[in-house]
């Protein structure tokens, strides 16, 4: 039986991470994203693995469009094993700056997304007798972020947001569905390279593991999810930071 997996912010960054390894693992990937032209290249990677792909353009905080997505995959595999919810927005204001509509799009983007997109994918994966999910939330859900952190407190809201749902949704959704979050420290992407090559030699002081991570560290931690058995986990959050305890 084909395995097929639904990764949202797939085009670039931890997204193409993940993919590259739930693809190394034999998933078939159905990448999400806003980004046409990235979302084909790392389609192309997957491809040259020989791996089946779907490119599918979406704004995830779109209830309506998530159901499309799923349907479509649905439809074209006949099955949904594994959902990462990944896509994710930073919003560096703080509370005497930011707008209500900041605040709205953050929760929207990182938060009602994982909802949009497990309500669209819970009732495939019900129907076919199971399925995981992993949902991305941040160290800031549980530290509230630092001053100098690039996503202040609505980043850090949605993100702890993730790991109620996480739980609560692991109890509705068992046995039949397993679901987990990631936590994901100073990770470096295309989009935080240079935020973080700027200070990276004071970050990594205050990294047990002496460095910063990449979108592979946690690749291989997607990839256990979807894919351990025996499988025993669900409800939980797991953080990936090298053992950061300053930035």
């Amino acid at each position: 039986m084909q395995r097929t997996a639904i990764v949202t912010g797939g085009a670039r960054g931890i997204g193409r991470g993940c993919a590259h390894a739930l693809a190394d693992k034999g998933y078939d990937i159905a990448l999400v994203d806003l980004l046409v032209p990235e979302m084909e290249r790392t389609a192309g990677e997957l491809r040259e693995k020989g791996r089946r792909t779907m490119v599918l353009q979406a704004d995830v905080a779109d209830h309506k469009r998530a159901k499309e997505v799923a349907g479509a995959v649905a439809a074209e595999w006949g099955r949904i094993d594994f959902l990462l919810n990944n896509a994710g927005k930073s919003m560096p204001r703080g509370i005497l700056e930011a707008s209500e509509e900041d605040f709205d799009r953050t929760i929207a983007i990182n938060l009602k997304s994982c909802f949009n997109y497990i309500q669209a994918t819970a009732p495939v994966m019900l129907g076919q007798g199971g399925g995981r999910i992993a949902s991305m939330s941040s160290v800031n859900a549980l530290s509230g972020g630092v001053t100098t952190a690039v996503s202040k407190f609505a980043y850090a809201a949605a993100k702890a947001g993730i790991l109620g749902l996480t739980r609560a949704l692991a109890k509705e959704l068992g046995p039949t569905i397993a679901i987990n979050a990631i936590c994901p420290g100073v990770i470096k992407t295309e989009l935080s390279n240079d935020m973080i090559r700027a200070r990276e030699a004071e970050i990594v002081k205050g990294i047990a593991l002496g460095r910063t991570g990449g979108p592979a560290d946690i690749g291989q931690l997607v990839a256990f999810l979807a894919t351990a058995e025996p499988f025993y986990i669900t409800g939980q959050h797991f953080v990936v930071d090298g053992f950061q305890w300053t930035c």
